[in-house]
């Protein structure tokens, strides 16, 4: 038996981090806390991004995503070493093997200053005017305010206004955010956020584990904004879990960079929930696939033909065949929009190289 639906909206990941599953070494000694877990993981690996890695990186990512069900996947990306035109090599994955995508740039400074953040911006301005993908739309992205000073964000929301994109931006995903926030004189990252005039109607905030309740409540509600929680990121990471995203609507789901099988997500969000002592994690699952679907429609209206035939047998999770925008790429359980087997080898000589150049990078500025 069948059933057929619109398949899964993966609302946050990092299509850069595709590569992650292919052998990424471990750290030793292990990270303390979320910020080493960034300087010695996450801010080196995408150091060490060139076009030809991320280009391996995002096709491996694309072709697990549309095999897994996923027709929708919002990515945020950086790489501060090769900003310019990475944005197109993650869109030409997409368009390329069949997959609906909202892509941006995570302007920051924490490498070179107000310099790098222009770049990134000027990469969101470039991408987001020239696109003409069908299958991809342009957001405007911020990696996190405590990497950012006041005129880059600033800067952000006066550029997301006159492009009329969202913008996209980690918020209060671990409390040293929140700290920082304090430190600059602001009451908390949102709140930072919003004085700068940044956000915009439908913009997407990453994760939210610390806001407060009135963030969620009233806040967020006024200027009609999107959370994405990601809970095996956040277990991963140890940062803590969201309870007061519970308080609303808009809050959808994402991986954060893990592969997006969204059955897996789903799971840990009501492994999660139920060890949280939630009232329903049931309807708290119902809930973010619904949310992630209505985000999906504010990009790409009713994401018309686009249809997920899935086997309805036990323990078996693939989907038979994936339509999207008319287009099917999968069939009989198979990529058919791309020779998944060569864009494996392509990544796993990618990732070797990937990891060398992380080791060559190491801890240096």
């Amino acid at each position: 038996m069948a059933r057929i639906d619109g398949g899964f909206v993966n609302a946050h990941t990092h299509l850069y981090s595709g590569l992650a599953p292919l052998g990424l070494p471990p750290l030793d000694p292990p990270p303390c806390g979320f910020i080493e877990i960034l300087e010695r993981r996450w801010w080196i690996l995408d150091r060490a991004m060139d076009h030809d890695i991320l280009r391996a990186a995002a096709r491996f990512y694309v072709a697990n995503a549309l095999l897994a069900g996923t027709t929708v996947l919002v990515d945020h990306h950086e790489s501060p070493t090769s900003i310019e035109g990475s944005l197109d090599v993650i869109a030409d994955a997409c368009q390329d093997l069949g997959i609906r995508a909202v892509v941006c740039y995570g302007v920051t400074e924490r490498n070179r200053g107000e310099e790098e953040a222009l770049a990134g911006l000027e990469e969101n301005r470039r991408f987001i005017e020239e696109n003409q993908r069908p299958l991809v739309r342009g957001a405007l992205g911020l990696h996190a305010s405590f990497t950012l000073g006041d005129a880059s964000i600033r800067r952000a929301g006066d550029l997301a206004r006159r492009l009329r994109v969202p913008i996209h931006v980690h918020v209060a995903e671990d409390v040293a955010d929140v700290e920082d926030a304090k430190q600059r004189g602001y009451d908390g990252p949102l709140e930072r956020l919003l004085a700068l005039d940044a956000l915009v109607p439908g913009s997407i905030l990453a994760h939210g584990v610390h806001l407060r309740k009135t963030n969620v409540q009233i806040d967020l509600g006024n200027v009609y904004a999107w959370i994405v929680q990601n809970p095996r990121s956040n277990e991963a990471n140890a940062v803590g879990y969201a309870r007061v995203l519970g308080l609303s609507d808009r809050v959808a789901l994402g991986t954060d960079g893990f592969p997006s099988n969204m059955h897996d997500e789903l799971d840990a969000l009501r492994r999660i929930a139920m060890k949280e002592d939630e009232v329903s994690p049931d309807l708290i699952v119902q809930s973010r696939c619904e949310a992630s679907t209505r985000l999906a429609f504010e990009s790409f209206g009713a994401c018309k033909n686009d249809f997920v035939e899935w086997e309805e047998a036990p323990g078996n999770r693939a989907p038979r065949s994936v339509i999207i925008a008319g287009r099917e790429v999968v069939r009989d359980g198979e990529l058919v929009s791309g020779n998944f087997q060569s864009i494996r080898e392509e990544a796993e000589r990618a990732a070797a190289r990937l990891w060398k150049r992380m080791q060559s990078i190491g801890d240096k500025p």
